[in-house]
């Protein structure tokens, strides 16, 4: 059970959607601090959706946004990064005829101070030490695993405390999402808070936490990672099992 004095993030009933029709229904979750937490559910379950909202990219038509106590449902993207939430949209979005390095100082736009960077980008290497070997390389010159390594990296710059992950696996060999999965965890243990949102359902659960399961809008099953894993109709409709 969560303790409120531990949240982080508290979503209470967000409705959300574009050019009015509704996308999500009176979504409820919650994240302490150090955890990971899993919104798993099917391509088009309205998880991007709720990532976007949580982090003002859009604005709920109702319902309620709180991130450390502070009420951010109508606050914009460019505000909540500077409270401590950084975005890891999907599809990576790196600018690619830029270097590695480059490309993770945008990540610290809020920043203006040079050894504050400095020191971020120390962090980032530390955590990915294959992306300090490379970091004079151009990233379209990257594997989409690398590339997505230097997304995340470039999410930790602002040295958040909530990281938003939406779909990490998305156009990733197997085995890459095995080592992107890794990168996730190892950053929750340096003192990172982790809200992941993915369509590979058991990848995403091995790792995390506790986990929500969302379809066509609404939570349809929540619990602890392994309660989820064990379910039967989490297995039958993600699983294959």
């Amino acid at each position: 059970m969560t303790h409120v004095s531990d949240l982080i993030l508290k979503v209470e009933n967000i409705q959300c959607g574009y050019d009015g029709v509704p996308v999500i229904h009176g979504i409820s979750l919650d994240v302490a601090q150090g955890e990971i937490v899993a919104i798993v559910g099917a391509n088009g379950a309205g998880k991007t959706t709720t990532m976007r909202t949580i982090v003002g990219l859009m604005h709920p038509y109702r319902g309620k946004v709180i991130f450390a106590g502070k009420d951010i449902t109508l606050m914009e993207a460019h505000d909540t990064i500077k409270l401590g939430i950084s975005y890891v949209p999907e599809g990576r979005r790196l600018f690619s005829k830029l270097t590695i390095r480059e490309n993770l100082e945008l990540g610290a736009f809020i920043k203006n101070d040079r050894k504050g960077i400095d020191e971020s980008l120390e962090r980032v290497f530390e955590l990915f030490p294959k992306l300090y070997d490379r970091r004079t390389q151009v990233a379209e010159t990257m594997s989409g695993g690398e590339q997505q390594m230097v997304a995340i990296a470039r999410g930790l710059m602002s040295d958040p405390k909530l990281l938003l992950l939406d779909e990490l696996s998305l156009g990733l060999m197997p085995s890459l999402v095995e080592k992107v999965m890794e990168a996730v965890v190892a950053i929750n243990r340096s003192g990172v808070t982790v809200l992941i949102v993915e369509q590979m359902v058991q990848e995403a659960l091995e790792i995390a936490h506790r986990g929500y399961v969302i379809q066509t809008g609404q939570i349809v099953q929540q619990g602890t990672a392994q309660e989820l894993l064990d379910s039967p109709e989490v297995r039958k409709a993600y699983m294959g099992l």
